[in-house]
């Protein structure tokens, strides 16, 4: 079933007029910070606080003629305020104070919703962990069976994942959760370092301990790291999905809503639409991870080439980031499980996945070597692949009792510790 993604804050908080709502905060902060250190008279703070204001018509108007935003704003703003109280606003600061404390905020605002989906995601993955642990399925690996595992538990490893994906994700905040008012070059020689410590803690952000005019920019790398890990793991968990409902498999599918249609041309076909739509997302936000790394490679103390691309990767990737969470949260709890066709699935060929345990009741308690062992549990094994019976095959060995042949096939061995690793979560 299509889920639709109706919330709108998190682009909100990257529109234009808001970009400037959050200059407006920071800007506002510093006259704050300038009155309680006795610089800003009161009563022009106060007149400062009731005023201030600007208009995106205003500030187009002016960038058009001066060609930089912020100067455009500051007009727009200084006009709102009148002439007496325009000296106070900026005072010793330079764009990037304004522009990199603001871009954190507008950061951690977004990373706030993206860390509510992000529990609500954990919550539902948890919650059909704990609702499949003892559902038989097949483990897989190299794409081939391999042994016996349960559904639940293979929900509970996506779980672990993203439980540490939450934890990198919070620490990359917390370090990109910095603002600045250091001046030209970082060097504070026209505003007190105080200055910077009380604006930084009004605006709830961490003062960086040192920039050279901007935010170092390989907080903004981690931080993309973060997001690009979050959806490498959601689009490693859609990718089983797909695996999964594929006709021949068939252990899994998406929700699918009454009335929906998976082909113009094909009426049977019910595709995993919303996975794949997480996959290719993914691949935007890592390659979105490319480009903050190569933002750190600025001139000297700064550069302006990290901004036009910040201005499309951050953005874009926190609304996809916070989409993605949205819709696999969707997907985990509409999921449909077909039990009967794990089962069918673990018991393929005459149950040729129990073919350890075979091996190991022949050398453990038959005195046959491993490699003996191994040569004719391999050859029923294979042979069972071409079309034959694996169990049959070794009851022909003569070597085990139908009971003895019985406890190798029994499943509940391979889930005696199951509980235990639950347990952990």
């Amino acid at each position: 079933m299509i889920d639709r993604y109706s919330r709108e804050e998190v682009k909100k908080i990257w529109d234009l007029g808001v970009k400037f709502d959050y200059y407006l905060r920071v800007e506002l902060a510093v006259c704050e910070a300038y009155a309680e250190q006795g610089i800003i008279p009161q009563n022009a703070l106060k007149e400062i606080k009731e005023k201030a204001g600007f208009s995106l018509e205003r500030i187009d108007e002016v960038e058009r003629e001066v060609r930089h935003d912020v100067i455009a704003f500051l007009t727009s703003v200084n006009e709102s305020v009148g002439k007496d109280n325009a000296k106070y606003i900026h005072m010793g600061l330079t764009s990037s104070d304004v522009i990199d404390t603001a871009f954190a905020l507008q950061i951690v605002d977004s990373s706030n919703f993206i860390l509510k989906e992000l529990d609500e995601v954990i919550k539902t993955v948890k919650r059909r962990a704990f609702e499949e642990k003892g559902t038989i399925c097949i483990g897989r690996s190299h794409g081939v069976h391999a042994e016996v595992t349960t559904f639940g538990f293979k929900l509970l490893t996506w779980l672990d994942e993203l439980e540490r994906a939450s934890k990198t994700f919070k620490d990359a905040l917390d370090e990109i959760s910095a603002g600045q008012i250091s001046g030209p070059v970082g060097t504070y020689s026209n505003v007190p370092p105080e200055i910077e410590v009380i604006t930084c803690k009004k605006l709830g952000l961490k003062p960086a301990k040192i920039s050279s005019q901007i935010i170092s920019r390989d907080r903004h790398a981690k931080f993309m790291s973060a997001l690009a890990l979050l959806a490498s793991i959601i689009e490693q968990f859609a990718t089983e999905i797909r695996h999964l409902q594929k006709t021949e498999v068939r252990e899994v599918e998406e929700g699918f809503g009454k009335n929906q249609k998976g082909s113009s041309a094909m009426p049977h076909k019910k595709n995993p639409v919303l996975c794949e739509n997480l996959c290719g997302l993914a691949r935007v936000v890592r390659s979105n991870m490319i480009t903050a790394y190569e933002n750190i490679n600025l001139w000297h103390e700064r550069d302006i080439s990290h901004s036009s691309a910040e201005r499309i990767i951050f953005p874009d990737s926190l609304i996809l980031v916070d989409f993605m969470l949205h819709r696999f949260k969707g997907v985990i709890e509409s999921l449909v499980i077909h039990r009967d066709n794990m089962l069918k699935n673990t018991n393929l060929y005459g149950g040729v996945v129990y073919s350890q345990k075979i091996l190991l009741k022949f050398v453990e308690e038959k005195g046959y070597t491993r490699e003996e062992a191994y040569r004719i549990v391999q050859k029923h094994a294979l042979d069972a692949l071409n079309g034959g019976d694996f169990k049959a095959g070794m009851r022909s060995e003569g070597v085990l009792t139908d009971a003895e042949l019985e406890e190798c096939f029994d499943t509940s061995d391979y889930l005696k510790n199951i509980d235990k690793v639950f347990k952990r979560f």
